[in-house]
């Protein structure tokens, strides 16, 4: 697991690599669910608002596959809710 305040710039790092994106943000909520249960194992929740040309023509469920992918071990390891917002530029 890594420290909390590299994984925003983790999760940053591993989808530009992947998408190549356009527009990407990466939020820290964890703030927001303290006392949450997957909150108590130090795993955190974060928002990703992303744009890439490689989801265009794809339905949702198959550009947050691309994001899981991309992601990685860390979904088990470092991330206990994603809310996503994806889409073509």
């Amino acid at each position: 697991m890594l420290p909390r305040e590299q994984r925003v710039a983790e999760i940053r790092r591993r989808l530009e690599a992947a998408l190549s994106p356009t527009e990407l943000d990466v939020i820290d909520d964890s703030h927001k669910h303290v006392g949450h249960e997957g909150a108590r194992d130090g795993r955190g929740h974060y928002t990703v608002r992303i744009r890439a040309e490689a989801f265009r023509g794809q339905p949702p469920l198959a550009q947050h596959r691309a994001i899981y992918a991309a992601l990685g071990e860390l979904m088990t390891t470092d991330i206990h809710a994603l809310a996503i917002q994806s889409g073509a530029p």
